[in-house]
């Protein structure tokens, strides 16, 4: 399976990187409605930072952000979708507890792994580049002060150097 497919199925709902449980039975190769019922009848292993349900609103502005949420992939069922952090995700494995589910969740954990990963090297890699950019504002503050210096050297009154020549006059 590759990562990449299941990190284009991870999306950021309530601040938690979730999968939907339509993609996640579609992985594990079972109906939705299986998927439901194996969590509703365990529940008590699904806290509410483990998995939650999406409401009306939020499916709503998933569907508008994501052209990929269409008919028969969450578009039209009477319910509304689960959405399973991580750790939901892990949980999964002991619910379903199949060798199709366990192999899976495995290669879920390792996209979540690489996203977090990724997420990282981006913002080290963000901090770098303002310590940069604060680094060379200041140096270009110290350039331009130069630069307006000796192109606008400071005007002060000099007496003039040298001799003087008297004006004298021949008739």
């Amino acid at each position: 399976m590759d990562l990449l497919v299941i990190q284009n199925k991870v999306f950021t709902i309530r601040g938690y990187k979730v999968m939907l449980d339509f993609d996640l039975a579609e992985l594990y190769e079972i109906e939705t409605r299986t998927l439901k019922q194996a969590v509703r009848r365990n529940m008590e292993r699904f806290p509410e930072d483990f998995m939650f349900e999406l409401t009306a609103d939020e499916l709503t502005s998933l569907r508008s952000q994501i052209v990929i949420l269409k008919k028969g992939r969450g578009g039209h069922s009477k319910y509304l979708p689960f959405a399973f952090t991580e750790q939901g995700v892990a949980m999964l494995s002991s619910v379903l507890n199949s060798y199709k589910a366990i192999q899976v969740n495995i290669t879920i954990m390792r996209a979540f792994v690489s996203i977090r990963q990724h997420y990282l090297d981006s913002r080290e890699l963000k901090a770098r580049i303002d310590r940069l950019e604060d680094e060379m504002q200041v140096k270009f503050n110290d350039i331009h002060q130069a630069l307006s210096y000796l192109l606008e050297p400071p005007q002060k009154e000099r007496k003039p150097l040298g001799f003087k020549q008297k004006n004298t006059r021949q008739n």
